[in-house]
């Protein structure tokens, strides 16, 4: 079976637009990096791993930061706005999933749990928190929050990930209400498996690609690219009326039952 593939054609004009990416190094961070790069925008990535930055195109300035630090959030703030006069949009996409926290609820660390909180959901927070009086001035600006298809739904071993995720689901509906009088809109995001380092590495335990792939209906796994693609849509004047709710973007995944056969092929 044959789907469409992203085809990386520039969807959306951004020329004169500044966006930050939290995480914008690698996976689905560095795709939204290029994208938004490739429609002419001014893009600033902010990440803690400075042997994958040190690969980003030209054109995409990064500046070193831990999401979980308020003070490395306001300067990755501070840096935008100083190199570019504004922040039109916000990607909050850093997070972390560490094979250690593939665990019961009662066998989770505390250091763990506690590390995971402060990336992947104070992060988002911090990041916000110093964005949003820029956006609040211009009565415009788009935040995006990564959130994920395990925020819908659960397995066995993932006690944190997913209620996490689950909570910047909230963070979008919240936010989005607050500030809509002031002309942001607030959006999130859930990738469901899609093809970046993590994911093939985990893949890899799980039997392959190709056993997870035929789970979807689509027959396939995502690409970094479409994600890409659907925070371009959602942060241009297409989507104009859409604010405090999330996109599920899963080939499908969670639509089909749990208890049903593999996908027919």
């Amino acid at each position: 079976m044959t789907t469409q593939r992203p085809t990386g054609r520039v969807l959306y004009d951004n020329t004169g637009r500044v966006i930050l990416v939290s995480g914008g190094a690698m996976g689905i961070g560095r795709a939204i990096c290029e994208a938004w790069l490739k429609s002419g925008a001014s893009v600033v990535c902010m990440d803690v791993d400075d042997e994958a930055a040190a690969e980003l195109p030209d054109g995409i300035e990064f500046v070193y930061g831990d999401t979980s630090k308020e003070d490395d959030c306001r300067n990755a703030v501070a840096f935008a706005v100083e190199s570019h006069g504004t922040i039109d949009v916000l990607v909050n996409n850093a997070a972390i999933q560490p094979k250690a926290s593939y665990v019961p609820v009662h066998e989770m660390a505390q250091e763990l749990w506690d590390r995971m909180v402060a990336v992947n959901f104070t992060g988002y927070t911090l990041l916000a928190k110093h964005t949003i009086p820029i956006m609040r001035k211009q009565q415009s600006g788009v935040i995006v929050n990564m959130a994920s298809g395990q925020a819908h739904r659960t397995a066995r071993q993932v006690p944190a990930y997913g209620p996490i995720k689950a909570a910047n689901l909230h963070q979008t509906r919240q936010w989005g209400v607050e500030y809509a009088r002031e002309g942001i809109r607030v959006v999130s995001v859930s990738p469901g498996c899609i093809n970046t380092p993590m994911v093939r590495a985990t893949l890899a335990e799980q039997g392959g690609e190709a056993q997870v792939a035929n789970r979807h209906p689509l027959g396939r796994i995502g690409q970094p690219e479409e994600i890409a693609a659907a925070v371009l849509w959602l942060s241009s004047a297409d989507a104009a009326f859409i604010t405090a709710t999330d996109l599920e973007v899963d080939g499908g995944l969670g639509a089909f039952a749990a208890f049903a056969d593999p996908y027919p092929m």
